[in-house]
């Protein structure tokens, strides 16, 4: 399973209200078999973010980022060439947010659900089955 970046801090927070009971036992289950994932498009967020005053981190992100993936054993996924090619084949009508594109592609490339709560992602999931999902507030 491969986290959205607001599941991947939420998660590392942990934040149990903001994550659906259902998504709690899949991201546990997940983590025993050693298969949530993250992508360095993530780490990129977290860190602009923060660096923008939008994300207050308990210590710098790049420590941040290396301790809840060492903690929570999660797994990075490379951004490869046919997932970034992917990405841009995605239409901004589709996904304005070229992070999500990445995000999807990634999901879809790896053959892996994607864990989100963004209403457009889950929206572009709903109608184009183009890439699975796990609605993180479920």
């Amino acid at each position: 399973m491969l986290l959205d970046t607001h599941v991947w801090i939420w998660a590392a927070a942990d934040v149990p209200r903001r994550l659906g009971a259902k998504t709690r036992r899949l991201l546990d289950k997940a983590a025993r078999q050693g298969a949530l994932f993250v992508s360095p498009v993530s780490a990129f967020e977290i860190t602009a973010l923060a660096a923008a005053g939008r994300l207050m981190l308990s210590q710098p992100a790049e420590r941040w980022i290396a301790e809840s993936i060492d903690r929570a054993a999660l797994r990075v996924l490379d951004l490869g060439v046919a997932a970034a090619v992917d990405a841009g084949a995605i239409l901004a009508d589709a996904l304005s947010d070229p992070i999500d594109r990445l995000l999807v592609a990634t999901a879809r490339n790896e053959q892996i659900p994607l864990v989100t709560r963004d209403a457009k992602i889950l929206d572009y999931a709903r109608r184009t089955r183009a890439v699975r999902v796990v609605d993180a507030s479920e």
